[in-house]
C-alpha cells in the first residue's frame, strides 16, 4: 500500500488514541471509578475507557478468531450477555493497554498492502474490508472519546482540547 496512505490512516487513528489518552490522563481518580465495586452502568468511565481499548484491539486484529487481549484483560466484551469485568481496570492498566493499542496499530500500518487492506473481516454486525474496519475503528475510538470528554466536563467541568494528527 502507499506509504502516502498508510500515514494519512495513521495521523487521524493515531489522533484518535492521543484523544483517548488525553481523556484517560485528565479523569481524576475519584471520576475514573471505584475499584472495589464491580461496573453498574456501561457509563462508567474505566468500563468506557476499557470498551473502547477491547475493540480499538481487536478490529486492528480484523477477527474474533485467535484474538486475545494481552494480560489482565480478558474476552468478557465478546459475551453475548455482556458480562462486565470481574475487576475494574486501573489508570495504570488502561494506559499499557493503550500503548499495547498504539504500537499493534502502527505495526499493522506499516505492514498493509493493498491485498491486507482488501481482506474480508466478518463481525455480527457485518463484513467490511480490513480498510474500511480501520475506519470504522477510528469512529468507535473518537465516538467513545466524546463520551469520555462529556463525562469529563459533567463531572469537573473540564475536558481536553480536540486533537488535529497523531502526536507520535
Amino acid at each position: 500500500m502507499d506509504t502516502f496512505w498508510k500515514n494519512t490512516l495513521w495521523s487521524q487513528l493515531g489522533a484518535s488514541m492521543d484523544a483517548l489518552e488525553n481523556a484517560l490522563l485528565a479523569c481524576p481518580e475519584e471520576v475514573l471509578g471505584d475499584p472495589s465495586k464491580r461496573p453498574e452502568s456501561w457509563y462508567e468511565f474505566w468500563y468506557l475507557v476499557y470498551h473502547t481499548l477491547f475493540w480499538l484491539d481487536l478490529y486492528l486484529h480484523g477477527s474474533k478468531e485467535g484474538f486475545t487481549p494481552p494480560k489482565p484483560f480478558g474476552l468478557e466484551e465478546l459475551d453475548p450477555a455482556g458480562l462486565f469485568p470481574e475487576q475494574v481496570y486501573s489508570k495504570s492498566e488502561l494506559q499499557a493497554y493503550l500503548q499495547h493499542c498504539r504500537r499493534k496499530a502502527q505495526t499493522t500500518l506499516e505492514s498493509l498492502t493493498d491485498e491486507s487492506a482488501r481482506r474480508i473481516c466478518t463481525f455480527g454486525w457485518g463484513a467490511v474490508s480490513f480498510a474500511e474496519l480501520l475506519l470504522y475503528n477510528l469512529r468507535h475510538v473518537q465516538h467513545h472519546v466524546g463520551q469520555l470528554n462529556l463525562i469529563l466536563r459533567q463531572k469537573i467541568d473540564d475536558a481536553p482540547r480536540w486533537v488535529v494528527r497523531a502526536g507520535r
